[in-house]
């Protein structure tokens, strides 16, 4: 019989841990760069709120405070057994501006602070709070 050379179970143990350990150094400076890319989705969908405004204020000379009267669907959030991470809301309305909200429903870093971005009549994506 000839043995054949294998990985025992105290090597693999070995491996796991140092994959683990490796993984905690590297997680903190990672979780910048999670945050930014989540809050592109933020971004995305307040300039189509944005052009859905304008489209409106096109046809009914005044900006709409209801957001169910505009041509924008917002995604199912997490919490909806969707994918968005924000949930978007119009906090002004008027004649000749507007503006509207994008408020974080989950907190990407852990340190109780939720992401709100907000876009005007300009057209240009503010972050209000930082996560």
């Amino acid at each position: 019989m000839k043995k054949i050379k294998a990985i025992n179970l105290q090597e693999m143990l070995i491996v796991l841990a140092i994959i683990g350990i490796l993984l905690l150094l590297a997680l903190p400076n990672l979780m910048p760069l999670i945050t930014k890319a989540k809050s592109v989705e933020a971004q995305v969908q307040l300039k189509a709120l944005y052009n859905a405004q304008t489209t409106y204020r096109y046809m009914n000379s005044t900006y709409s405070g209801d957001i169910m009267a505009l041509d924008f669907e917002a995604p199912k959030t997490v919490k909806e057994n969707g994918t968005a991470n924000y949930q978007y809301s119009i906090t002004s309305s008027g004649t000749s501006t507007f503006r509207a909200r994008a408020e974080a429903i989950t907190d990407f870093d852990g340190d109780g602070i939720l992401n709100v971005w907000e876009i005007d009549e300009l057209g240009n994506p503010k972050q209000i709070i930082k996560d």
